[in-house]
Order: C-alpha cells, then structure tokens, then sequence
C-alpha cells in the first residue's frame, strides 16, 4: 500500500531553486528531514487521528507557498492569518501578514497570533516546530513529491479544515484534467528532454521528483531518469552524451513576472554560449523552453497546469 508521505518528506534540491528565487518557494534544503517520533514533532496525521474541524473558523498560518495555494483554491482566504515571504498566488496571499518560511520563521510573532494550524514544507527548523507544538498549536508539514501526494495532501487538508466536500471536487476536477492530457499524448512518440533545476553547478530532476513525473506524463523522456537521486547534479557531459530535443529552464521568478520577449530571448542566449552546448539538438533548433517558475516547481493545486505546459511544449502539434 502506498504509504502517506505528504506529511514527513524532505525536498531538498528543490527547495534550493525555490528560495533562490527561481521559485518561490525557499532556499537549500540540503539535509533531509527524518521521520522522528520525539515529542515536539509535527503532526503525522492518519485518516484515524485527524481532528474534526472545530465550530469556530480555524486560524491558520502558511509557510508554504504550494499549501497557501491548496487553502485558497479551497475557499480558506479569510481563515489564512499570515503567510510565508514567498505566498505570492494568488494575488490575495500578497496582501497575507508574513512570518518567514518554512527555513526563516518568525516564531514570536507566530506565537503572538496563536493560530490553530501551522502548514510547513520539507521539515524545515524542526527547534521552532517543537516550540510551537509545545504551545499547543498544530503543525502540519505538506512535501508531496508525485501528483497523488498532492492530490493526497489536498484531501487531507480538506479533512483538517472542514472542507472535504470542496477538497474532493477540487481532486475529482484535477484527475479529469489530468487524464486528459496524459490521453491526448499516450500513443505519440516520447521526445527526450532536460529540465535545468539551476545553472551553476549544472542540477536536474531525476526520478523520485515530481517534475521528472510532469515530464514522463506530458510524452517526454526525461534524460535524467537514470540519475542518482530526485534533484541530482548533472554533468554537462552527460547533457551532451544523452542529447535531448528540449532544454526546459525556470527564469527568477521576479524576471519571468516582467518577461519581454527580448528578456527571454536573453536567457536563451546564455544557454547558447555555455560550453558543449552547441552540439545539443534542444540548442540547435532553439527549443529552449522558459517555464513558469512557480507554476513548474510548487506541488499543490496548480501541478496540473504545470503537467499542460509541459505537454504543450513537448507535444505542441495537439494542443
């Protein structure tokens, strides 16, 4: 049975690009969280021991830039008290108090808010974390790293807040979309592809990350399926060995918010002029495709529209 892990995951190479600013989410992760069962730790939910929701609206606080966007898909904007530096989708979340993120948290002011939910992402400052659930408040860390985790992760959410019939119609239109796009390129010829996590040392997604899904669902080949471990480094040498067709690259989220085609032409250009990356087939025939930082890197409500982007680039003759 597949086992929850939505609640205790580590993320780290991701969160590196998230907090760099090519995401949103957060900086190095590097080391991984643990599943420890020492008193202060966040809650491991089941579906036995979650709490009904209680007859006054929670308070909620989100560290987590892909959780604040599962709360406010499932109608929770006025229950969401504070956010982390990075909540930025929806355009409400901006205007959300912020308190860190899941690496920087203001704890006092998490305590002098006394919230009844703490969301936090990949087991980050686990002292603070024990601090809070010594003061009574429940904290819940949300690292899904496939679509059903999200999916998964959505659901419980739901059953955590009292919106479980919002969660399940929100999952039941996720899956649909889904499906569809995966049916629409399921029988055309997968095409190899790179994704570049960051630049300078070379990284990549490799099995066991969700874009390395997003990418084998959408009719790719991810040329890193063979790589050692979710968010590995990548030699250029084996970029060139494994030639791929598409070079998928995420610009600094705060450069893709104001993307002009000469900016974006711009960074196309810098691939160019690195070493070795001539010989490659993605360069040779300008198929360096610049994704939506936020929407290609954060696990929660928008994966799927990340999965369309992908497709859209790698299949563009059906969509």
């Amino acid at each position: 049975m597949k086992s929850r892990r939505w609640m205790r995951k580590s993320w780290p190479w991701l969160v590196l690009l998230v907090l760099m600013g090519v995401l949103l989410t957060g900086c190095n992760a590097a080391n991984p969280s643990t599943e420890t069962g020492h008193e202060g730790a966040p809650a491991e939910i089941t579906g036995e021991e979650i709490q009904r929701a209680p007859a006054q609206p929670l308070q909620i606080v989100s560290l987590s830039p892909s959780q604040t966007e599962n709360l406010f898909a499932l109608g929770l904007a006025e229950q969401i008290i504070g956010g982390s530096d990075y909540c930025d989708y929806p355009a409400a979340a901006l205007e959300k108090e912020k308190l860190g993120s899941s690496w920087t948290i203001n704890l006092e002011r998490i305590i002098e808010l006394e919230p009844d939910l703490v969301f936090t992402f990949a087991g980050g400052q686990p002292e603070a974390v024990s601090q809070m659930t010594a003061m009574g408040i429940q904290v819940v860390d949300v690292t899904p790293e496939s679509i059903e985790e999200v999916f998964e992760s959505i659901l419980e959410t739901g059953k955590l807040t009292g919106t479980e019939a919002a969660a399940t119609a929100l999952v039941e239109q996720l899956t649909e979309e889904r499906d569809l796009i995966v049916e629409r390129v399921s029988e055309l010829p997968r095409v190899p592809v790179f994704y570049q996590v960051w630049d300078e040392p070379l990284q990549t997604a490799g099995p066991g990350s969700f874009i390395h899904e997003l990418i084998e669902l959408a009719g790719g080949e991810n040329i890193a399926a063979d790589a050692d471990g979710a968010y590995p480094m990548y030699s250029v040498e084996a970029l060139v060995e494994k030639n791929p067709a598409i070079f998928f690259m995420p610009p600094h989220v705060a450069d893709f918010e104001a993307m002009t085609e000469a900016a974006a032409e711009a960074y196309r250009e810098e691939v160019r002029r690195r070493p070795g990356y001539d010989q490659i087939d993605a360069v040779q025939h300008n198929r360096i495709e610049l994704m939506e930082p936020n929407i290609a890197s954060r696990p929660g409500v928008r994966i799927i529209e990340g999965l369309r982007l992908f497709a859209e680039a790698i299949h563009p003759e059906v969509f």
